[in-house]
């Protein structure tokens, strides 16, 4: 088997205006430090998983397009992304057509532009499933019947060396009440499993969390990346929710049988928290932004 060398970025945030995420990130710059990190590596993927933008203006995907895309070219790898919740689909596809702008994929069939940004394409016997797990207006995710049979036609048969999905909202449980409160579904996350369950697909890549989480489910490995623009606390209070000023990515390897995850993260400023949520703070964003009951 061919093996596939992977660099897992998420969570890029950028802004059409380069101002800084909550007042505090340079979100550039921490995209050039993640880049840099590995830049003595070669990679054939390089993926992006959701949340590229945080205004979802047109000009926003292009700095990150231009950024990521001849980087991973220069290190012979082809570029990934995907729908988060802070994006939008209409200027996502105007820039990143169905996430996979440089290769030859297969959109979601539909009309509407407004339909889930949903692709798949195959290169060297690896097929790249691109699914849109964003809810426009919403925070937490949900996958469409219409996708669900999107990937069960597309799974039927296998690649030659096996399939990576990429979806933004992980079909697994976060650590957090904010972050669960904001995650897929429970219901479209068990589906998604059950249907990877038993095919070729040997890895999920998801982010939203901003951080560094593997998890073999039914099978199969799903990685989370930690974020580009800060990294969530994973072990502070979980009613509470909080972000350091740090960078991070992962290096994924499949090969033979075997899946290797080497997560990095990288604190920019030792003192500096991006934000601090607390109890009351958080049930309130839950009460706005959450799933409704």
């Amino acid at each position: 088997m061919s093996a596939l060398r992977i660099l897992h970025l998420s969570d890029t945030h950028f802004s059409a205006d380069g101002g800084r995420h909550y007042g505090v990130v340079d979100t550039a710059e921490h995209l050039g430090r993640a880049l840099a990190h590995v830049e003595h590596l070669t990679f054939d993927l390089v993926v992006v998983s959701g949340d590229v933008s945080d205004d979802g203006s047109e000009e926003s995907y292009r700095l990150v397009r231009d950024a990521v895309i001849p980087w991973a070219r220069d290190r012979g790898a082809r570029t990934v992304f995907a729908m988060g919740n802070h994006d939008r689909r209409d200027a996502f596809r105007a820039t990143l057509g169905g996430g996979q702008p440089d290769a030859s994929e297969q959109e979601l069939p539909g009309i509407d532009l407004d339909r889930p940004v949903a692709s798949v394409a195959e290169q060297d016997g690896w097929r790249v499933i691109v699914l849109d797990s964003s809810v426009p207006g919403a925070g937490f995710g949900t996958l469409e019947a219409a996708q669900k049979q999107f990937l069960r036609e597309l799974l039927a048969s296998s690649a030659t060396h096996g399939t990576v999905v990429v979806v933004h909202h992980p079909p697994v449980r976060a650590q957090t009440v904010l972050l669960q409160a904001l995650a897929l579904d429970e219901r479209d996350g068990q589906d998604l499993i059950d249907i990877v369950r038993g095919t070729d697909v040997r890895l999920i890549l998801a982010g939203h969390y901003h951080q560094a989480i593997t998890e073999f489910v039914g099978g199969v490995a799903v990685t989370v990346a930690p974020g580009v623009t800060n990294i969530s606390h994973a072990f502070a209070d979980p009613t509470e929710e909080s972000a350091i000023d740090a960078f991070g990515g992962s290096v994924i390897t499949i090969d033979d049988d075997r899946v290797r995850v080497v997560p990095f993260t990288e604190r920019l400023t030792p003192d500096d928290v991006v934000f601090h949520f607390d109890a009351d703070v958080v049930a309130q964003i839950v009460q706005d932004a959450g799933r409704p009951d």
